[in-house]
């Protein structure tokens, strides 16, 4: 397994185009209402980048269309976005948005409210974010791979939820997907050590119900109970000064989200 080791400099490239996913994203929760169709947010990313480096990172990907995943309620991953698909007060969705620039890469995601959402749901997206900070705070030189998924497991499973096992975090640079894979599960004090340098894209994927998933069609991965899901992801620098969260602005401290 070559993971590889970003020097200060490609960290910045990273953050580069980090910076521009975060203004996307930042942009594109905000446009979230009822009534909005998951193909306006598509378009509005897509406004949003005229005139910016770099080309959306999953555009084209092994053929996927889009440039956001968009994934609605009971849907993980993967969802296409569609002018048939208009959000509903009381919905969840899910907004998943990378690029390159200059050759790196840099990848988050955030589920988003629609309008007014039920307790239940609410602490869903609370319970996932936060497994996404404590997993990030488990990213220091020295820890291991084991000690970052388990961060996610441990509070989602104490809160009654489940992880999803067929989709993981992973390693991130000049290659969308890279080493390691990193499971939101596992032991402590097993696998891979965290070394400075190492980059990697955390993202718990959190069901409501059970962990088991099921695909509809080539790209859409759902719950395959019905339940709600859902998806926080930052890329995420190992450094002497501890995790960098590459997808946002240096200034921001706080919860990841």
């Amino acid at each position: 397994m070559a993971i590889h080791l970003r020097s200060a400099e490609e960290l910045e490239k990273m953050h580069r185009a980090g910076l521009i996913v975060h203004e996307v994203l930042e942009a594109l929760r905000a446009a979230v209402k009822p009534g909005v169709t998951t193909m306006d947010l598509e378009k509005l990313a897509e406004q949003k980048l005229a005139g910016k480096p770099g080309k959306p990172a999953f555009k084209g990907y092994r053929g996927y269309p889009c440039s956001l995943c968009t994934s609605v309620n009971g849907e993980i991953v993967h969802g296409i976005p569609s002018p048939k698909r208009k959000l509903q007060e009381g919905d969840i969705v899910s907004i998943d948005f990378g690029m390159e620039v200059d050759g790196y890469y840099a990848d988050s995601a955030v589920t988003v409210p629609v309008g007014e959402i039920s307790p239940a749901l609410q602490k869903l997206l609370d319970v996932t974010r936060e497994s996404l900070d404590r997993a990030i705070e488990k990213m220091r030189a020295g820890n291991r791979l084991g000690d970052v998924g388990h961060a996610v497991q441990s509070w989602v499973e104490q809160n009654g939820y489940s992880v999803v096992r067929e989709f993981v975090g992973h390693g991130i640079g000049t290659k969308m997907h890279d080493e390691p894979n990193l499971p939101n599960y596992g032991d402590a004090g097993r696998g891979a050590r965290l070394q400075e340098g190492m980059v990697i894209a955390v993202e718990p994927m959190v069901n409501a119900g059970g962990p088991e998933v099921r695909m509809r069609g080539e790209w859409v991965a759902e719950t395959a109970d019905g339940s709600p899901s859902a998806h926080f992801e930052h890329t995420v620098a190992v450094t002497a000064n501890g995790p960098w969260i590459l997808t946002r602005p240096k200034e921001m401290t706080g919860p990841s989200w």
